[in-house]
Parts: structure tokens; C-alpha cells; sequence
């Protein structure tokens, strides 16, 4: 049995932020200049009682709402999340009991963020390929702007929240397909993408709660979010095109092979920085972050979504995914799309189920 993906649908949240707003918060930046720099028109923004959980929730239920599968059918589910509902029980727990998928299923939650989808996927076929499941739902859900500031406009400007439901699931197939992935993981970065207090090292308190203005302007305390770009940015610069390179090589493929490359959806900056580094064409290089933000470990589905809908996805094609971020880790894979991994068949390729776009993208 090889994994193929069956079905994606996202949800975004009711409230959205546009450019517009932020100016008139921070009158120094421009609506021209924020878009300019993330190529983001508005990012959406969960309620005060809204978490990670109830988008994750609502996205699930659009897939089964589509037809691509029942809750009956669900033998595992995977939820990628920072920002879980408890710590502990496991979220992924709570929501198999509320989507009323079977208790013979396994749940279990992993927190990576940019680079879950791919761990994700990773994780999915796994299951699947060693025969411990056939059906699997892959949730990745994040409400980072719970983490932020509200004067902090160097994150505030680029993180959406979202959730985005795969469902992955077992096709017979003559011959074991060959898996194409490459892993990544630097910790020393760490400190890099944080929220500093929360856990057990640093638990919050009154003194953890209290904001202060750092040499840029931005307020932000020990229970925020803290982002430093210019290292992100460094880092991912250096580390992105060897991990092209790597999953190219183990995939036995050429840069001009891929049809369509979907990089995790950071900001316009970082990505056309990327591209031209890397020297892939513009016509083959997915953007979708303008209406969303970047949503972190739920940029890739959504911008698979979308690429299906525009027809910039077909059945048959060669895809190239990478995420990176936080941690630091980073993870890539090819894939004939929608099936995982890379048929051993070299020349002509070989006939895949069609996958297309289902339903409406927000409720």
C-alpha cells in the first residue's frame, strides 16, 4: 500500500485585520509598505474564546462535509499545534471525541509549527506504508496572535491564524513507492522564535506579564511571542537551498523535474528571496499568503488548496514541498501528486487518482 492525499480544506477564523487597520495602529508603516514587505492584504484572527481546537474542529468537518471520507473511516489522527487547547490531555484527544471519530483510532498531537505539514506527511505515511493505519486525518492548527503583542507590529503584520484538514489516506499499488524526504533541525535557534515564559523552565507570573519597548519601538513581555527577523531570515537564506538540494538528490531528480514547488508561506520578502536564490521560475513557484497571512504549520495545505483550485496543481505532477521555521527545523519532500513518495517506473508517468478542490475555503 502506498499514502496519497484525498482531500484538503482550511478554515480561517470570522475576524480579519487588514493592512488598513494596522496603519492606522502604527501610523509609521504605511498599507503600501506592509504589503510591499509581506505581500499580505489581511491576516485573520481568532475570538478571545476561540482556540486552536475549535479551527482545527471546523476544518475536519469541512473535509467530511466534502464526501472525501466519513468519520468512521478515520483510523488515526495527527494534530501539528503550538498552541494546544491544554497541557495535557492531548488535544488531538479531545477532538477525536468531538469530530466522533472511532476510539479504536490513535491521536496523538506534535508540536513543530513551519515545518509540521511536512513532518506531517512524513508521520502519515509511515503509518500507512508499515501498516498501521490506512485512513489517516492530518490537522495542523495554530492562534499565534493569542502569543502576540497588540504593539508589537514586527509579527503582528505577518502571522494569521488558521487550521487545515488532510486526509492521507492507504492505494493499492504494484510496487512500494520510494520515499523523498530530508529533515533538519538546528535548536541553537531556538531562542531566535519564542515565547520565553509559559512551560515548565519559565512559569508565567505578574513579572512575566509585564511589556516592555525594545530599541525598534515594539512592545512585547516574557509571555509574547518574540520573532528575531533578521536571523530568521539568515538562517533560512543558508539552510533552505541545501535542503533543495538534498531532497533533490535523494529523489534522483533535477530542479527543471518539478513542476510546481509550494515553500511554507513565511512572507512575500523572504520567499522571492528564496526563489531567486534557488533559480526557480516564477511560473512554477506557488505564493498564496495575501488573504491568510503567514499561518504557520497550515500555509502549505492552504496554498495546495488554493493552487488546485487555480488549476496550477494537476494530477501527475511533481511537487516539491519545504517548510522551515521555528525551532529551527525544516523538512522537504517530492511527491507525484496526490500520491506520496516517487514511483521507482522511470519514463512515462504512471496514471494517479484525481484529486480536485471540494468546497468553499471559509464558513
Amino acid at each position: 500500500m502506498n499514502a496519497s492525499i484525498r482531500g484538503i480544506e482550511y478554515h480561517l477564523p470570522e475576524q480579519a485585520v487588514s493592512n488598513r487597520d494596522l496603519a492606522a495602529e502604527f501610523p509609521e508603516w504605511t498599507i503600501g509598505k506592509i504589503q510591499g514587505k509581506t505581500g499580505i492584504l489581511e491576516r485573520h484572527v481568532a475570538a478571545p474564546n476561540e482556540t486552536a481546537a475549535d479551527l482545527a474542529a471546523q476544518a475536519a468537518r469541512k473535509l467530511f462535509d466534502s464526501g472525501a471520507c466519513s468519520t468512521n473511516e478515520i483510523d488515526f489522527l495527527l494534530l501539528c499545534t503550538q498552541t494546544p487547547d491544554h497541557f495535557l490531555p492531548t488535544t488531538a484527544c479531545l477532538l477525536q471525541h468531538r469530530l466522533g471519530i472511532p476510539t479504536h483510532a490513535g491521536a496523538l498531537d506534535f508540536n513543530l509549527g513551519c515545518s509540521g505539514f511536512v513532518y506531517g506527511l512524513g508521520l502519515a505515511q509511515g503509518l500507512i506504508e508499515t501498516e498501521q493505519a490506512t485512513c489517516i486525518l492530518l490537522l495542523t492548527a495554530e492562534t499565534y496572535t493569542k502569543l502576540i503583542h497588540p504593539r508589537d507590529r514586527s509579527v503582528r503584520t505577518l502571522f494569521g491564524d488558521a487550521a487545515a484538514a488532510t486526509l492521507i489516506t492507504a492505494t493499492p499499488a504494484p510496487e512500494r513507492r520510494r520515499s523523498s524526504y530530508t529533515w533538519g533541525t538546528d535548536g541553537s535557534g531556538g531562542p531566535n522564535l519564542i515565547v520565553p515564559a509559559g512551560g515548565m523552565r519559565r512559569r508565567s507570573s505578574a513579572e512575566t506579564a509585564q511589556a516592555v519597548e525594545d530599541d525598534t519601538g515594539n512592545w512585547r513581555s516574557p509571555d509574547n511571542l518574540y520573532m528575531d527577523g533578521a536571523e530568521i531570515f539568515n538562517f533560512t537564506l543558508s539552510a533552505i537551498p541545501e535542503c533543495v538540494n538534498r531532497v533533490l538528490a535523494r529523489g534522483r531528480k533535477q530542479l527543471d523535474d518539478i513542476d510546481l514547488f509550494v515553500f511554507h508561506q513565511a512572507n512575500q520578502y523572504m520567499l522571492d528571496h528564496l526563489r531567486k536564490k534557488l533559480g526557480i521560475p516564477a511560473a512554477k513557484f506557488y505564493v498564496h499568503l495575501e488573504n491568510c497571512g503567514n499561518t504557520i504549520s497550515s500555509t502549505i495545505p492552504i496554498a495546495l488548496k488554493h493552487a488546485l483550485g487555480a488549476k496550477r496543481l494537476e494530477a501527475g505532477q511533481t511537487v516539491m514541498l519545504v517548510g522551515f521555521g521555528v525551532g529551527y527545523s525544516w523538512a522537504a519532500t517530492i511527491l507525484e501528486w496526490p500520491l506520496l513518495g516517487l514511483s521507482e517506473t522511470r519514463g512515462a508517468k504512471e496514471k494517479v487518482p484525481e484529486l480536485t478542490a471540494t468546497s468553499s475555503e471559509r464558513s
